[in-house]
């Protein structure tokens, strides 16, 4: 009962020095809400890019060669890098196999859903009449799409008849049916389209018409009617045609609901392949690395710069908690006849102490509060002028609430106590 009765008086003193408060609260508030918009801004990032990083493929493991090194070191998403200066050009004994492939799928049966192929054959251009449109061709095989997500328009997806056959079709995007076919796509299909890759012609009939994301590719400096985007082969067609190496780079595992750690598992797959296929190779390595990895590693730097940003930023609570603590001397001069008067009528050192201590408290967790309100609608808005959700950071509000508890006990412990060691007959004398 006693601590209601003293923040009814902290809040009457308060109110009766509204302009004073308010300006006593101003540290607390700027440092505070310095602190959420900060938090605000990292919150909704870290959301954004691991909502992305999902979309991409959250249980999609990269199985790709890196160069042996004679010091290598291990970091903790499972990717080896060397010390080593020395440059080694990949042979094609070295490169990963269908063998391989298939291998790893019968290793893992229960834990693989697809595994996906793709090779660049370079950037080149559609040409039709006067109209052009630039391409990345890339060979792929069915997997891909369980991999990627990719949004079809109209026609179809290659098949494992498409891969198996060689055969000469293509899927398109869109961009390129409205620079070639006026936007036209029913137009479009079944169409044969000569692509130019280092002034060599190579035919395909358009099998289907996905939807390019804009997004995705939101760091391009083309124009809309210039932008580059992929063409679509079967990957064997694409090794056919342009001749080139066997084998493959790298590879992406689908995996299933029944892995529970992505990570353990592309450690298990990494070991197996080192084993069994790359233990006498001198040269190259396999080395595996995951969205979930990559998300972690990305969210671990947000966070150490935020936590850093917002640490300078928090100094501002230093200066707010002083302002506190001169604040609450300049109120018990103020007070000292009614400090004296209180004691006179038997009040403990103690009460005189908490009522102050409370008093300070009740300063800095209005001013947190407001604070808290500041910060987070400063960061929503920073956060929508960036272009993510905003996302409200209840560790950093409840922290926030918790420091600003703790500044006024820190701050207002020393004039509370100053308040409770007055000698009465001195207090009341007092003018």
């Amino acid at each position: 009962m006693l601590i209601w009765e003293n923040v009814r008086l902290a809040l009457g003193s308060l109110r009766e020095n509204k302009m004073r408060s308010l300006l006593t609260m101003l540290g607390i508030i700027i440092g505070i809400g310095s602190v959420i918009a900060i938090m605000t801004v990292s919150s909704s990032l870290t959301t954004s890019i691991t909502d992305t990083f999902a979309e991409m493929g959250a249980n999609n493991i990269t199985v790709g060669l890196k160069q042996q090194s004679e010091e290598s070191e291990t970091r903790r998403n499972g990717m080896k890098f060397g010390t080593s200066n020395r440059s080694i050009s990949l042979e094609e004994e070295d490169r990963l196999t269908d063998e391989m492939v298939a291998q790893v799928k019968k290793e893992y049966s229960t834990e693989v859903d697809e595994i996906a192929l793709e090779e660049s054959f370079g950037n080149g251009a559609v040409k039709s009449g006067g109209n052009t449109a630039n391409i990345s061709l890339m060979g792929i095989n069915t997997g891909y799409f369980a991999a990627n997500d990719l949004t079809l328009l109209a026609g179809r997806y290659l098949t494992d008849a498409d891969v198996k056959g060689k055969k000469g079709v293509a899927m398109v995007s869109d961009k390129v049916v409205e620079n070639i076919y006026d936007g036209n796509i029913d137009a479009a299909l079944n169409q044969k389209i000569n692509i130019e890759i280092d002034s060599v012609y190579y035919s395909f009939y358009i099998t289907g018409v996905y939807q390019y994301d804009e997004e995705a590719d939101s760091f391009s400096s083309d124009s809309e009617e210039d932008v580059t985007t992929a063409a679509y082969i079967p990957i064997t067609t694409g090794k056919g045609r342009l001749h080139t190496d066997a084998g493959y780079e790298r590879f992406t595992i689908v995996t299933n609901s029944s892995v529970e750690n992505v990570t353990d598992f592309a450690e298990n797959v990494e070991q197996y392949m080192n084993r069994k296929y790359y233990r006498g190779n001198e040269d190259y390595q396999v080395s595996t690395t995951t969205m979930s990895t990559m998300t972690t590693s990305m969210k671990d730097m947000i966070g150490t710069v935020s936590f850093a940003i917002a640490l300078i930023a928090g100094i501002s609570l230093l200066v707010g908690g002083i302002g506190v603590m001169n604040i609450m001397l300049v109120s018990i001069t103020e007070r000292t006849r009614e400090i004296g008067t209180r004691k006179a009528l038997g009040a403990k050192n103690s009460s005189i102490r908490l009522q102050f201590i409370i008093e300070a408290v009740t300063l800095c967790l209005i001013g947190g509060m407001l604070g808290i309100v500041l910060g987070f609608a400063l960061g929503a808005v920073a956060a929508f002028l960036l272009g993510y959700a905003a996302t409200a950071p209840m560790g950093a509000i409840i922290g926030s609430v918790a420091f600003s508890m703790v500044i006024g006990v820190f701050f207002g412990y020393y004039p509370a106590n100053k308040a409770a060691k007055m000698n009465p007959i001195e207090a009341l004398r007092y003018e």
